[in-house]
């Protein structure tokens, strides 16, 4: 049979239509804060990479999706933030929710990384905590990066004593002297820091999280690669991280890699 012209004609128009449906984007790039180990930091080998827990993670995404992905060194969190803004760069790994940027950014749900900040203090420390009221009448300490979430962080100015400080380092220097009675600091975070510190044997984080606001992964809406395929393959991955252990495996690993990064001659910043 004879397809008529303007059958094949269709077809030619259709193809980079039906292509781009079926395509995925076979490169993607992201970015996230370089200064927040074990989570991310920059590779001291190669400073224009990030590396940590969630790279590794990402990188075993990736793999199941037969992507390639970068996880490249956008500046500090803000630059970075404004590279995902701008489509230059194609994903923020470690954004925490915000309203105001869901006109430039799509939150992949539910979030890839737990963030549970924790209250810090002294071992011998009498101080009474099972929920954030219990904070009431006492001096605290946060540093400036902290990722709390908006209505923790409306319930802390408010309600709570809390300097805030440029880093964890006189955040803890602070609690360890004295000076305060509590930190707020993320978990895997605030152990980094204590055993950068040496501070371990010093410092006790409670158990009861204070908040847990989440780190997700944000896609450009100037992305070239944001598109129903990729969002609903993230969304997929995301919802099974938690059952396949893989993010915990990854953050211990970290932990560990940055203890040692630690030990060397030349370090990194940290959070």
């Amino acid at each position: 049979m004879q397809l008529r012209p303007w059958i094949v004609l269709l077809g030619l128009t259709l193809l980079p239509t039906l292509a781009h449906a079926a395509g995925k984007c076979d490169r993607l790039v992201i970015t996230g804060s370089p200064d927040a180990p074990p989570l991310l930091w920059r590779d001291p080998q190669d400073p224009t990479r990030l590396i940590g827990a969630t790279a590794d993670v990402l990188q075993q995404v990736a793999t199941d999706l037969g992507l390639k992905i970068d996880l490249l060194y956008g500046g500090k969190r803000a630059a970075a933030l404004d590279e995902v803004r701008s489509g230059r760069m194609d994903i923020l790994a470690d954004a925490t929710l915000n309203l105001g940027e869901l006109q430039t950014l799509d939150y992949i749900h539910p979030a890839l990384m737990p963030l549970d900040y924790l209250v810090w203090t002294r071992k011998d420390s009498a101080l009474v905590y099972t929920t954030a009221a219990d904070l009431h009448g006492h001096s605290g300490a946060v540093s400036e990066r902290a990722r709390l979430s908006a209505d923790f962080d409306t319930f802390a100015r408010q309600q709570l004593s809390l300097q805030r400080l440029p880093t964890l380092t006189p955040a803890f220097q602070k609690l360890l002297l004295g000076e305060v009675d509590y930190v707020l600091a993320s978990r895997y975070s605030g152990m980094a820091m204590a055993q950068s510190l040496g501070m371990s044997n010093d410092l006790v984080a409670r158990d009861v999280p204070v908040d847990q606001p989440g780190l997700y992964l944000a896609i450009s809406h100037n992305s070239a690669c944001n598109d129903p395929w990729l969002r609903g393959q993230l969304a997929k991955k995301m919802t099974e991280l938690p059952a396949s252990g893989v993010a915990q495996a990854a953050l211990q690993r970290n932990l560990e890699r940055w203890k040692a990064q630690l030990q060397q001659p030349v370090g990194t910043s940290t959070q």
